[in-house]
């Protein structure tokens, strides 16, 4: 089987190929014989009901500093490609959600992976709330009052914008901080959405762990250790990677959530766990793949792929 695969990414000579999980994914399907293509979000429009973007075919490898190349721009009709990978990096904002509307109009026919209006609908911490028992105790509100109740509640607190992502403008507030109410302003200035409140959970020094669920079953996870002094884990603001294996619970929040994510075409998802607690669903962009193949050999992209094929 050839496919042909359109890859929606960010701008490509800017992504770190030891880490990228994009790139992964292009070169397992580079080493299938699939036929690839990239565009920009940008570069995607629509007129008469049809989606179309300017694409450039794309081979992969892995060099550092030459680790593509793109051929001639040509205007394509998405819903001539067997597959099109929706693969941009968050924010989830309006410009994302735009891309979803855009490309469920060619979805299923041309599989896009993950499903587009699924995506829009599963907004990662707002996706959480809809299992019973998984979370740590939450508050979504802008209400001032409501989120102080909340602290006197719980004392140690996160506070996080409901859409961020990458472990941007994420606070621990502790019981005897004196800035929750600067805080507050600040995000009313930044955020017209309500903002996410959590009790703090103390095993997040013993890491954060992301687990990678493929058409929903788990397939691997990596650790995420916090730097001294920081309570976020990601890796891109100091977290180190650890290898890790899955426990009795984590497996029970996996079948939990594993049957939705089947049902909904959330064929990648990346969930985040501390302790024993759910925090959020990625179904945009998750990462990890690399890291976890080089701890224990899981070759995830070859089996995100091989669900792709079974589905096309």
């Amino acid at each position: 089987m050839v496919l042909t695969v359109a890859i929606q990414m960010d701008a490509i000579d800017k992504i770190d190929i030891d880490g990228d999980s994009t790139f992964a994914l292009a070169l397992e399907a580079q080493a299938r014989g699939h036929r690839l293509y990239y565009y920009l979000t940008r570069q995607m429009s629509m007129m008469d009901g049809r989606v179309y973007a300017m694409l450039r075919p794309l081979t992969v490898r892995r060099e550092q500093g030459n680790h593509f190349t793109l051929g001639d721009e040509k205007v394509c009709d998405l819903a001539a490609m067997d597959v099109v990978m929706m693969r941009q990096d968050p924010p989830f904002d309006m410009s994302y959600i735009t891309a979803t509307h855009l490309l469920e109009r060619i979805h299923p026919e041309t599989l896009v992976v993950n499903d587009p209006a699924h995506v829009r609908n599963a907004p990662e911490k707002l996706f959480v709330t809809l299992f019973d028992g998984v979370m740590p105790p939450t508050l979504i509100s802008s209400d001032e009052q409501e989120i102080k109740a909340f602290r006197k509640k719980h004392g140690d607190i996160i506070v996080k914008p409901l859409y961020g992502n990458g472990g941007a403008a994420v606070f621990r507030v502790r019981p005897d901080d004196e800035n929750l109410n600067a805080l507050l302003e600040l995000f009313a200035e930044n955020y017209r959405e309500p903002i996410i409140t959590q009790a703090y959970v103390p095993a997040v020094r013993q890491g954060d762990k992301r687990i990678i669920l493929v058409d929903g079953e788990p397939v691997g996870a990596l650790n995420r250790i916090p730097a001294e002094g920081e309570s976020r884990s990601n890796l891109h603001v100091g977290g180190t990677p650890a290898k890790t294996q899955l426990t009795k619970r984590e497996r029970e929040i996996c079948r939990i959530i594993g049957p939705e994510l089947k049902k909904r075409g959330l064929i990648f998802a990346g969930i985040d766990v501390i302790g024993d607690y759910l925090t959020e669903i990625n179904v945009t962009s998750p990462t990890g793949i690399q890291e976890i193949e080089r701890f224990d050999g899981t070759n995830i992209a070859g089996l995100i792929w091989d669900v792709v094929e079974a589905k096309r």
